[in-house]
Formats: C-alpha cells, sequence, structure tokens
C-alpha cells in the first residue's frame, strides 16, 4: 500500500503558458472596449494607454508569480514524497531491529555510562533477571569473579581501539550457577563520534563447554583410572624434552609394569581387574606428588614423567631411585577387592629425558626396555635404562619373531639330565627345553625363556614340552632300562594358571597313555606370590590325578614357610646358585642345611641340583640330602645320548 495521495500530481491550471496569461489579462480590458464605442476615442486614448501599459506590467507580474508557485509547489510535492519513503524505510528498520532483539541470542543495551536501559526475553531465560530488574544497573551483577581487572581492562580497551569485543566470559546466573558464555559488545557512537550507547549479545555456551570437555577428555584421558593417556603423556614429553635440550634441566620418565595383574583379571574377571587397576592407578599418583605427570597407557602398564630434578645427573638418578623404592613398597601392600585379598608387585623401568633419545617415542621405549631388565632381574625391582639394551632389545624383537615359528619348523627339543640317589643309581630326568635355530644354531635358554614368558609363548610352548616328555615316559614304560624312571618338567606360573590347565593335563596323560605316578612337575616359588589358595586347590585337583610336585629354585623367591605345610608337595629342590659355589662362602653351606632339615621335618624329599664335584655330593649327603642332579652325573643330553648316560652310569652305580 502507498501512503494517502501518493504519486499526486500538482493541478495543471498553475502551469499556465504565456499566451494564457496574456489572454486573461485581455479580458480585464474587454469592459473598456464597449465605453470607447460610445465616446470620443480622444477623450479616452489617454487613459486606455495608461491602463494597457499598467495592465500589460500586472500581467507580467501575475505570470512571473504563478511560475513561482508552481515550482515551489513542485518542490514540496518531492519533498513530502521523500518525507513518506524515509518514514517508510525508517519503518522497516524498526521492525528488523525489533526482530532481532527478540532473538535466541541473549542482548541487553547501556546507555553511555554502562548502565542497562534494555534487555530481550532471551536475556531473561540466560541469566535468570527479569529485564525490569536491572534497568539502570550495570552489567558487573552477572560478573562471577573468575576474571580479574586485568581481563576487564582488556576488554575495554578492545571496545574503545575497535568499537567492539568479542570472547568467553563466565558469568553467574541469579540463582548463583557460574556459567560460560560467548559475549560480543559493540559501541553505537552519535553525530560526534562518541560512543551513545552499548548493545551486548550474549550466548550461554555451557552446552558446548561440557561436549568440549567431554572430547578432551575423550581423548587425553583414561576412562577407566582418569589419569592422563598416552597421547597427553607424549605430548607433555615432547614440550619437557625442547625445554630440557634449551635449559639443561634434568627430567626422567618411569614406565611401571604391574607383576601377576594378569591372573587376577584372567581368574576373577574383567571388573575385579578394573577395581585393582583404580587402586593402583591412586597408590602411584599418591607415591608422586603434584609435580609429576602419571599416565595409564593401557593394560597394568602406567607412567610417571618427573619435570624437575635439577641440572645434576646424579641427584636426579638418587631422586628417581628413592621414588622408586616407596613406589614398589606402596605397590606391594595387600589389595582388597571386596572380601579377597590380593598381593601385587611392580618392575619400573627409569630413564632420563636427556639419555640421549631423539623424540618422546623413543624415550618411552628406553623407559619400557628398562622395566623388561627389571622383570629378567627378578621383579619387585628397578632399572635405570643402558644405551646397551637398545641392541638387546633387537635381538629380543628378533628371537620372538622367530620363536613364534619355532614350533611348527620343528627346532624345538627336550633335553634330559640325570637325577641319581644317595647310590648314584638313575632315578629319574627332567626334561628342558631346548631350541635349535637353523641359523643361530643352539640358542641358550636363558636368552629364549624370559622372551616367550614376556610375549606369552611359553603357554603353547609349554604344552608341547608336557606333550612331548608324556609320549617320551610313556614309550620308556616299554622298555626294561628306563620303565623304573621318572620325569620331571617345569610348567611356567603363565601355563598353571591357565583356567583349562588342569583338563588339558588330563588330556594329555590320556593320549600318551603316560603313567601320572612317574610324572613329576616343577613349580616355582613366584607362582604363589598370586593367590596361593587358588594355586592349592589347582595342585589337590592334578595330585588327584596321581601326578607328584616338586617346589624348584627353593630359597630364590617368596621362600614363605606359612604355605608349605598347605601345599600338597612331594619334594624341595636346592636352587644351584646355592649348591655349586657351596664352599666359597659359609652362608650357602647354611642356606643347604637348612633347607634339608626343613624337608625332612616336613616330610619331604629334597633333592640338589648343581651338584658338579664329589665333594659337593658328599657334604650334602651327610646333611641328608640323599638325592642329586649335575653336570657330576651327566648333563643335559637329546634321548640319543641319554641312554648311553644311563648305560655309563648303571656300569658305575653302587662302587
Amino acid at each position: 500500500m502507498t501512503a494517502k495521495g501518493a504519486g499526486r500530481k500538482p493541478p495543471s491550471y498553475r502551469r499556465w503558458p504565456a499566451w494564457q496569461a496574456a489572454l486573461l489579462c485581455s479580458a480585464a480590458i474587454l469592459p473598456l472596449t464597449s465605453v470607447l464605442l460610445w465616446a470620443d476615442w480622444r477623450d479616452v486614448a489617454a487613459p486606455i494607454g495608461v491602463g494597457g501599459s499598467v495592465m500589460a506590467v500586472l500581467g507580467g507580474v501575475l505570470l512571473r508569480q504563478s511560475r513561482r508557485l508552481a515550482r515551489t509547489e513542485e518542490a514540496l510535492f518531492h519533498s513530502e514524497k521523500h518525507l513518506r519513503q524515509l518514514n517508510a524505510s525508517l519503518q522497516t528498520e524498526l521492525d528488523i531491529a525489533a526482530l532481532a532483539f527478540d532473538t535466541h541470542l541473549g542482548m541487553f543495551i547501556t546507555d553511555a555510562k554502562g548502565n542497562i536501559c534494555k534487555a530481550n526475553p532471551t536475556f531473561e531465560r540466560i541469566t535468570g533477571y527479569r529485564a525490569e530488574e536491572v534497568l539502570g544497573l550495570n552489567p558487573r551483577i552477572l560478573n562471577s569473579g573468575r576474571h580479574d581487572a586485568d581481563f576487564y581492562r582488556e576488554m575495554w580497551t578492545g571496545i574503545h581501539a575497535q568499537g567492539s569485543w568479542q570472547g568467553e566470559v563466565w558469568n553467574r546466573r541469579k540463582n548463583g550457577e557460574i556459567y560460560p558464555q560467548w559475549v560480543t559488545i559493540s559501541a553505537v557512537k552519535d553525530g560526534a563520534g562518541k560512543p551513545s550507547h552499548y548493545v551486548a549479545t550474549l550466548s550461554d555456551i555451557t552446552l558446548r563447554r561440557a561436549a568440549e570437555q567431554e572430547a578432551h577428555r575423550l581423548a587425553f584421558y583414561d576412562p577407566l583410572t582418569g589419569l592422563p593417556n598416552r597421547r597427553m603423556l607424549l605430548d607433555r614429553m615432547a614440550l619437557a624434552l625442547r625445554k630440557y635440550s634449551d635449559e639443561g634441566e634434568q627430567g626422567a620418565l618411569m614406565f611401571i609394569d604391574l607383576d601377576g595383574f594378569k591372573h587376577v583379571n584372567d581368574s576373577l574377571g574383567h571388573q575385579a581387574g578394573d577395581e585393582l587397576l583404580q587402586l593402583t592407578a591412586k597408590r602411584i599418583a599418591d607415591i608422586s606428588g603434584d609435580s609429576a605427570l602419571v599416565a595409564r597407557l593401557g593394560g597394568d602398564e602406567f607412567v610417571i614423567l618427573v619435570e624437575v630434578l635439577g641440572h645434576s645427573v646424579a641427584d636426579a638418578s638418587q631422586r628417581m631411585e628413592r621414588v622408586a623404592s616407596r613406589l614398589l613398597s606402596k605397590l606391594a601392600e595387600p589389595c582388597w577387592i571386596g572380601q579377597r585379598r590380593h598381593l601385587l608387585s611392580g618392575s619400573i623401568g627409569i630413564t632420563l629425558l636427556n639419555a640421549g633419545a631423539s623424540d618422546a617415542d623413543e624415550t618411552l621405549q628406553q623407559a619400557e626396555m628398562a622395566m623388561y631388565q627389571a622383570k629378567q632381574a627378578g621383579r619387585n625391582t628397578w632399572r635405570f635404562f643402558d644405551p646397551t639394551m637398545q641392541a638387546v632389545a633387537v635381538r629380543r624383537a628378533l628371537f620372538e619373531s622367530e620363536l613364534r615359528q619355532a614350533e611348527r619348523r620343528n627346532e624345538l627339543q627336550l633335553h634330559y639330565q640325570i637325577q641319581v640317589d644317595r647310590h648314584g643309581s638313575a632315578t629319574g630326568v627332567e626334561a628342558l627345553l631346548r631350541w635349535r635355530h637353523p641359523e643361530y644354531g643352539m640358542v641358550p635358554p636363558y636368552d629364549f625363556i624370559p622372551i616367550a614368558e614376556e610375549s606369552y609363548l611359553i603357554i603353547s610352548i609349554g604344552h608341547w614340552a608336557l606333550m612331548s616328555a608324556c609320549r617320551q615316559l610313556a614309550e620308556w614304560a616299554g622298555d626294561a632300562e628306563t620303565a623304573g624312571l621318572s620325569m620331571a618338567v617345569n610348567i611356567s606360573p603363565l601355563q598353571f594358571q591357565q583356567a583349562d590347565f588342569v583338563e588339558r593335563l588330563e588330556e594329555v596323560l590320556q593320549v600318551t597313555g603316560a603313567y601320572p605316578e612317574r610324572l613329576k612337575l616343577e613349580l616355582t616359588e613366584n607362582l604363589f606370590l598370586q593367590e596361593p589358595d587358588a594355586v592349592r586347590d589347582t595342585m589337590l585337583r592334578i595330585k588327584a590325578l596321581g601326578v607328584r610336585f616338586s617346589l624348584d629354585d627353593f630359597g630364590t623367591g617368596y621362600s614363605s614357610l606359612s604355605y608349605l605345610n598347605r601345599l600338597p608337595l612331594d619334594q624341595l629342590k636346592i636352587d644351584q646358585s646355592f649348591v655349586r659355589p657351596l664352599f666359597e662362602d659359609v652362608a650357602n653351606e647354611v642356606i643347604c642345611a637348612s633347607i634339608i632339615d626343613l624337608a625332612r621335618n616336613l616330610g619331604l624329599e629334597v633333592i640338589a641340583e648343581g651338584v658338579e664335584t664329589q665333594a659337593h655330593r658328599d657334604w650334602l649327603e651327610q646333611q641328608g640330602c640323599h638325592a642329586f642332579q649335575g653336570y657330576l652325573f651327566g648333563r643335559p643330553v637329546p634321548m640319543s645320548t641319554l641312554r648311553v648316560q644311563l648305560r655309563e652310569l648303571a656300569a658305575t652305580a653302587g662302587r
């Protein structure tokens, strides 16, 4: 619709041409003509001339005035039209402004002094204040107290310099809740260029901030323990490495792997395992302190990054030793999951951040290699990274890859070492695993057994060894020369802890036809570190099959007397580390004599391994040990050579 009168043109009579004006003047003179018809023309000629001149002037004046009025009215018409257009445009802008004010964004307007003079409904919904409550007040009523004076000073500097500012601000709602919002403030200036008002828009970003925090948590934190994850650790390490490179400051990385966790996880389920990991994470964090970053890499692996250790390598190393010692003690404390008590330990590897690594990944690898050194040293201990570990690690990785193929390639073998009684007669053999590599030759057991343990290959390899030994035992039963021999087989704790170990052992005995009474399983003491009651139950089930047990390496590990009288053991085996140097230290004699007495008092057999000289054998027999194993009687040999040894031994027995 158009405004009333819009488009109206000025009246056309106001735009007379010159001839119309002259005609109008003639009409005025016409009455005089009739007078002249009746009078002497001489008498009126002069007045007529004067009158005509007057009328002509008057006509010219009227003509000019008419034109001036026409131009004025036309100008007024155009002005009125422009004013109507301006009013329509202004009304549109006001409508748009009103629509913008009623938006999903909170909005308020202040005067030049900063006092609120208008607020929209969204402002009310976000802040909890009604518009009439804040009119005339300063927006500082929304301040949360989280920002200092410098923050607001910088904000107003930006507004004055650039005319606007935007950023994240933590404000407080009317109910006291503090929340994040995104704020934009713009200055409105008058004709003189001075601010007359300020317009602020704000949006509640609580949900967005929560989503960002959740995304950050998922990206950088372990969901189970709440500790930083590998990604955050590597980021922090990268920063630390640059810092130490520039400033010479010392820092260290500690890699922790739990000993015995897998058994808990496998036997009690993942929920118990998760609870144990959460408890362990808290213990590690408590020992590390607030200045260190504790991260979980996954599984039962944790890392501690200590960034401020001074400039001395020696001081840094000593401080990390103290942390490692305290941590091992803390980890060794009993853990209670529900009503069950668990014992754990840890293997710790330590490396300094300036130990030659080029980046964070390599530094982490150094600490991990040191941790494996701690495991190989017997666990529940710590080791520092040494550059030679790198070469060992490369060799280890190669061996693991080759070992995975060894069984399929028929590279694994069993060698046998004779066990004898006090008369020198063979009573049995111990089956010992050997690996003959086509390129490297005979690989020493101490090189590949730890690798098999750490990679869990020992489970499948151990089963192969048990099956092969039982086949040999069954074969011997039909030969008078070997029918009376027993077969001792080493069982790895990992293999023994498998839930189906008893069932698989029964299957081996059935498939091979071996006599269970001739089979002796050798277990090591570290098996009893975890769940001794569960171990005892498994042993009793195996004992019911007729299989016997020997406790291997006694005196080198757990050595708790509390479990000896509860376990269905048949034999204690004195470790060769005490026998070989028997006469080098009187302590070795005391230990060996004590083990022999203990076995006698518990009604157990006792056998000494590592017997290399006749003096060793004679001394042990005097103490009451009547079974022996060692180089004095024969080295571990393949089956073909074993028969030769047995015949030679039989020929000399009793002499």
